[in-house]
């Protein structure tokens, strides 16, 4: 906060005279008004000085849901706009196909199974004959590859299931994470294709901005680095989350995170980042010291004949300070009017 050079509380009551052009003067046979408030030296502030990126604020979590079935959509069981938990059921497709599968692969299992059992028995047999000088080393040779070759079939037979039941989690789509469908793209009936899209889900929770700027601009900006952030004209504060070449070439891509765990922003709103560019001077003043007509946005300035409404081009607000661009120096007065009982009230 910079502190403010406030002289004693001076009460006024003098005419105030207007300076916009072609603003009739008040008539002569109205009141002065009066001007109850401080008086506050302007000076100038170092400030950093940035470059305004704009973007889109868009959630860091969103995906599309599909299936690497084809088959026929036989529930969808979720609406647009209706909030989800990570693993619920958004939709089904038909399972007969896939459920044949599987009974195919756990009958090819079983037979597996039973090979490789009888083909261990064989060996341990054959070893122990070969051990007595019973058997020749050629059968108990057949008898160990026979073993080997019942192994691998089983481990083929349980692979083969393994991809059937791996397809079959593509007959049921649930939610990857907890959030809110933004869109429901098939029906009851629909052909689902392999990749088609389905169901849309998103988490606001956090956003991401995402800008671009020259490289001059983002010399200086680093990951983790806080900038000043506005979403539809509400400030906020964003993390840098990486700055990358833009596809373009010329330019560089400025990614940084916002926290929206209370859901103040909407994903999909217009964003700005202040790229910190360094440092320069500014005026600033008291955000009370301000009075706005209109358009028009001006300063009670203390002059020799008293307070005057001058008219000034401002800038951005910052807690309690307002910039002035234009229309006032370092070293002059202005009047910040003191609060009314309305106001503290």
């Amino acid at each position: 906060m910079i502190p403010f050079p406030v002289r004693r509380v001076w009460p006024l009551a003098v005419p105030v005279a207007l300076a916009a052009g072609g603003r009739p003067p008040p008539a002569a046979s109205s009141a002065p008004p009066r001007i109850d408030g401080a008086v506050y030296v302007v000076r100038d502030t170092i400030v950093p000085a940035t470059l305004d990126a704009a973007g889109i604020a868009e959630p860091v979590e969103r995906t599309t849901v599909s299936t690497k079935l084809l088959g026929t959509v036989t529930e969808v069981a979720v609406h647009a706009g209706d909030a989800v938990r990570r693993g619920q059921l958004l939709a089904r497709i038909d399972a007969r196909e896939i459920s044949a599968k599987r009974l195919q692969a756990q009958a090819a299992v079983a037979e597996a199974e039973a090979v490789h059992t009888d083909a261990l028995t064989q060996a341990t047999r054959m070893r122990a004959l070969y051990a007595d000088s019973a058997a020749t080393r050629a059968q108990l040779d057949a008898a160990e590859t026979g073993l080997a070759r019942a192994e691998a079939a089983l481990r083929t037979a349980r692979a083969a299931q393994a991809e059937v039941e791996a397809m079959a989690a593509y007959t049921e789509l649930r939610a990857p994470f907890d959030g809110v469908v933004t869109a429901r793209l098939v029906d009851v009936g629909a052909l689902a294709a392999p990749g088609a899209p389905l169901v849309t889900v998103e988490n606001s929770a956090r956003l991401r901005i995402t800008v671009t700027a020259p490289p001059a601009a983002v010399r200086g900006v680093r990951r983790g680095a806080r900038v000043d952030a506005t979403i539809e004209g509400t400030p906020t504060t964003a993390v840098v989350e990486g700055v990358v070449p833009a596809a373009s070439g010329a330019l560089y891509t400025v990614n940084a995170l916002v926290d929206n765990a209370a859901r103040t922003f909407l994903a999909g709103s217009s964003a700005r980042l202040a790229l910190v560019q360094g440092m320069r001077r500014a005026v600033l003043v008291p955000a009370a010291a301000i009075v706005s007509e209109g358009d028009l946005s001006g300063v009670h300035v203390v002059t020799a004949d008293g307070p005057a409404l001058r008219w000034v081009r401002v800038g951005p607000a910052a807690p309690g300070l307002v910039e002035v661009l234009s229309g006032l120096r370092a070293g002059e007065r202005i009047v910040v009017p003191r609060p009314s009982a309305e106001q503290v009230s």
